[in-house]
């Protein structure tokens, strides 16, 4: 806008020092002026609209289905997922738009949609209030996710090659079988899907017999697992005859949908990690080399498959996919097993293992590694800068090999402060965090402590998506850390340590 008004401002000046009268040039000035004075905020970088107070209400209203980045410029975190976001805004061109807000020059607009954490993603829909967007981050995964958000619940399958393409899918299909459009089970199923599509592939059928093949007789639901991962040690569709309800329906999927050991990519990745996960990483190209891809998998799941029911789930990984997090989460390089499959575990409470053994063609040094796994003999690896050699300052540092140590200790309140060193908040707080750790230094009950949270594994318990994040961990309670969601003062600190500390800060006075 201000572009186009010194532009205007030229050619006012231009045509008010002209020899001529040029009502053209008039009729030119006015028009421009007339256009940088009212031209809306909104702006276009590539596919992305850039949004502001005065016209987001208005565009989302228009827009079917609008995905909404909110960020801050500062954000690290931000700036890694912008490249992504546009990539993705390119491919949904049409069909959803991508937008953002600048939440540092729009407050109230973020305030009103709760952002408290860079970036928040949200989805908004034409006569329905905003949701959160629990996808992934990546391009591919934004445009697949976003993709679901469109068109209908469930796709209606009339005849058999519809069900044949329905299912030679990428992703595994939910088939829903029922005897007519009135079945009340279909009203179940069609709920299930609405509440569910953005995580799985729906379609449904009123045509019984296209199940038969399947050994589905009467209503119900088919799992059709997708065609690229079948092999000889599972069945490729599963059969749900149960009571449908929403609960059972997402109950059965969740238990089946994987399989004995699914390829976990950059968007089902979140999916998977909710539980005990094995993980294989090697050259893995679905789409230019499935025969190849599968020759690692099936000595995966031949040992797998020894150990079902066990509480682990396996996985097969493309290893440059997650190139960056092997080198960040567990100390693998690329030169490690160059041509071999990279095995690591990770637990539900992100306890991290790796076999540091080549993996044999015969599956033994798997075996084994499982077996030191299950008898608890392997020591969980820990990214962790070093343990300081002093500790002078008033603000204990913490790294992750002295978390328990000094944040674990059972007779003491650990306040500890999850930062990143490029956090301009973090940097601005650091005099008041300071003043309070003095405040409470002759209290030797009472710790105040930091942790740079990008160069360290947090600890299980801790939840950390913005910064900074501060906790207490009280004494006597270190399983039950509780989140500090006060103002920045010095006297916001020492009333949340009265209020939720067990020793220590009570004997302070504001």
């Amino acid at each position: 806008m201000a572009a186009a008004a010194l532009t205007c401002l030229f050619s006012t000046l231009t045509c008010l020092f002209s020899t001529l009268t040029c009502h053209t040039c008039l009729f030119s000035t006015l028009t421009c002026l007339f256009l940088a004075l009212f031209t809306p905020t909104v702006t276009s970088r590539r596919d992305v609209l850039e949004l502001g107070d005065a016209d987001f209400d208005y565009l989302a209203s228009e827009q079917d289905t609008m995905l909404v980045n909110f960020y801050a410029p500062w954000c690290a975190h931000c700036k890694k997922l912008a490249p992504d976001f546009d990539k993705a805004a390119s491919k949904l061109k049409g069909t959803v738009q991508l937008a953002k807000v600048d939440c540092t020059l729009h407050v109230d607009r973020c305030s009103r949609y709760g952002i408290s954490g860079y970036p928040t993603l949200k989805i908004f829909r034409k006569g329905r209030d905003s949701a959160p967007y629990e996808g992934p981050h990546s391009a591919e995964g934004m445009y697949q996710y976003m993709k679901k958000q469109t068109g209908p619940d469930s796709v209606s399958l009339l005849t058999k090659e519809d069900l044949q393409t329905f299912t030679h899918h990428w992703d595994a299909s939910v088939v829903g079988v029922f005897s007519g459009e009135e079945s009340p089970r279909l009203s179940e199923f069609l709920k299930a899907a609405g509440l569910l599509r953005d995580q799985f592939h729906f379609g449904h059928t009123t045509h019984i017999n296209l199940s038969s093949p399947y050994g589905l007789q009467s209503e119900g639901v088919l799992l059709f697992r997708p065609p690229r991962l079948a092999n000889q040690f599972e069945d490729s569709v599963v059969v749900f005859e149960d009571f449908l309800t929403i609960s059972s329906l997402r109950r059965f999927i969740r238990d089946h949908i994987f399989g004995l050991c699914p390829h976990m990519t950059l968007e089902n990745k979140d999916l998977l990690r909710g539980r005990d996960l094995l993980t294989a990483f090697y050259h893995l190209d679905y789409k230019h080399n499935p025969r190849g891809s599968n020759y690692w998998r099936n000595r995966v799941m031949k040992v797998a498959s020894k150990y079902k029911g066990r509480g682990l789930t396996f996985s097969v990984a493309n290893k440059e996919d997650f190139r960056s997090e092997l080198e960040a989460d567990y100390g693998l390089g690329s030169s490690d097993s160059a041509d071999l499959p990279l095995v690591t575990i990770r637990s539900k409470v992100g306890h991290k293992y790796t076999m540091r053994e080549e993996f044999t063609r015969d599956g033994q040094s798997l075996d084994r590694f499982l077996d030191h796994y299950f008898a608890k003999r392997l020591k969980p690896y820990i990214k962790s800068q070093s343990i300081p050699d002093k500790q002078s300052a008033a603000v204990k540092v913490v790294v992750a090999e002295s978390f328990d140590a000094i944040v674990n200790d059972p007779n003491k309140d650990v306040l500890v402060q999850f930062y990143s060193p490029s956090c301009p908040v973090c940097k601005k707080m650091e005099a008041v965090y300071t003043r309070l750790a003095e405040t409470v230094s002759s209290d030797g009950h009472m710790v105040i402590a930091k942790m740079n949270a990008l160069h360290n594994d947090l600890p299980p318990g801790y939840h950390v998506q913005g910064y900074p994040t501060i906790y207490l961990a009280p004494a006597g309670r270190k399983d039950a850390p509780v989140r500090y969601e006060g103002g920045r003062e010095l006297r916001d600190f020492l009333h949340f340590l009265q209020q939720e500390g067990n020793n220590g800060a009570s004997k302070q006075e504001l």
